[in-house]
């Protein structure tokens, strides 16, 4: 093996490390964007009041035209002067999960509006409550219509995991850093980065499209 590559073989060695946090903020985060965007998505579609309609909109409006690294940074350096002190991977990890759930919101609430109303009456007049239609009738069928939005969102936000490292997070493009002013070799350690993130996002998109694909074939 040859110098060069035995260093871009220990680079990704310790890169590798920062992958994992990558995932970990990555799942944290998508958990609350599809929860609270699956909530805020109902709230849009099913709620006939104003000030929920306006409060709805101006968040959505704020978190996906205001850079998620600035909501980071409130976050991890605006609570922390009010005494209310984050760590980088929970900074993150809330800071992502909030900018896709408004994302997640329009996404979900567009597969809502997608069903044909019928199917809700349908499901009330058999004597289902709102609450069973929403859980057994509607959302499985809005899961399925927003699954290709689904997808891309996932791995979006595998890739945005690189802006944790300017609040200090751990991450990829953290020890990249670290590692470029230690050693300066720049160009293997950013391949190494970009080859981790590829090695990351390819099977999760290569995963979405095999069950895509599969619920294509069961209709």
């Amino acid at each position: 093996m040859t110098p060069a590559m035995e260093t871009f073989v220990s680079i990704l060695g310790t890169l590798a490390a920062g992958a994992v946090t990558a995932l970990q903020v990555a799942a944290g985060a998508f958990v609350i964007a599809s929860l609270l965007g699956l909530g805020l998505a109902v709230l849009r579609v099913f709620s006939r009041n104003r000030l929920v309609q306006l409060g709805l909109a101006a968040y959505i409006e704020w978190m996906r035209n205001v850079p998620a690294l600035a909501h980071l940074f409130l976050l991890y350096f605006g609570l922390a002067t009010v005494g209310v002190r984050l760590s980088p991977l929970l900074a993150a990890v809330v800071g992502l999960g909030l900018v896709g759930a408004a994302v997640l919101c329009d996404v979900f609430a567009a597969g809502l509006k997608s069903l044909h109303v019928g199917q809700r009456e349908a499901a009330l007049a058999v004597g289902l409550t709102p609450g069973q239609t929403l859980r057994l009738v509607l959302v499985p069928q809005m899961f399925r219509a927003t699954f290709p939005s689904l997808a891309n969102y996932t791995t979006a936000l595998i890739k945005d995991t690189s802006i944790a490292s300017a609040i200090a997070a751990p991450e990829i493009m953290f020890y990249a850093r670290t590692l470029v002013t230690s050693t300066f070799e720049t160009t293997l350690i950013y391949l190494a980065a970009m080859l981790l993130y590829a090695a990351m996002v390819l099977p999760v998109a290569w995963g979405f499209k095999r069950v895509e694909r599969t619920m294509e074939t069961a209709r």
